[in-house]
């Protein structure tokens, strides 16, 4: 005979008011020691301390020199990639928030200005390959310094090229290529990113 919903909703209520313990010490237990340690991880790999203002929510992937430089109360969700090659770079100012997915790579200098916000897989590369007809892979880079202002928000899987820079309190949208430089206050969108106002 089969178990009606009625008694299956009851056994499933049963069950998760008895799992909410569980729950509770994997909220408040777990995810804290998963922070200190994401924290502790990313101290190690670069090398130096990081304020402990800073929220690291999970494993951050590190690659090449790992010269990544932290201000404070930055919030970092997991999955976010950062690679600097050589002598380049990565400045996070503070209140910065690197959203999941987040592609920052720096041959010379990627700068991001206090209360920053980057959303989900967006990307910023101060470098491109040289075109090159034989083998673009090892062609080399051409690189140029992206530095972002204050309070910009860059949206969801946007991309910044090299040699951009944009002005405090602007808003590039979700998807945008940022190709050139963007003035103080402004929003753009498109490819490439263009005014809106």
């Amino acid at each position: 005979m089969n178990a009606s919903p009625h008694n299956t909703g009851s056994g499933k209520a049963l069950l998760a008011r008895a799992l909410k313990p569980l729950a509770w010490c994997r909220r408040v237990i777990f995810e804290r020691w998963l922070r200190l340690w994401s924290l502790a991880r990313l101290q190690e790999a670069i090398g130096q301390s990081i304020d402990s203002s800073n929220v690291i929510m999970g494993a951050v992937e590190l690659h090449g020199s790992c010269n990544i430089r932290f201000g404070r109360n930055a919030l970092i969700y997991p999955g976010v990639y950062l690679e600097t090659q050589g002598d380049g770079v990565i400045t996070l100012g503070d209140d910065v928030v690197l959203s999941r997915g987040v592609h920052i790579v720096a041959f010379e200098r990627v700068t991001l200005g206090d209360g920053c916000m980057v959303g989900e897989y967006a990307s910023l590369r101060d470098a491109n390959h040289k075109p090159d007809p034989v083998s673009i892979r090892d062609s080399g880079h051409l690189s140029a310094p992206i530095d972002i202002g204050s309070n910009v928000w860059i949206g969801r899987g946007a991309a910044v090229l090299k040699g951009v820079s944009i002005g405090a309190g602007s808003v590039v949208g979700a998807n945008a290529v940022v190709t050139k430089p963007v003035a103080a206050q402004q929003v753009v969108a498109g490819v490439p990113a263009k005014a809106l106002r």
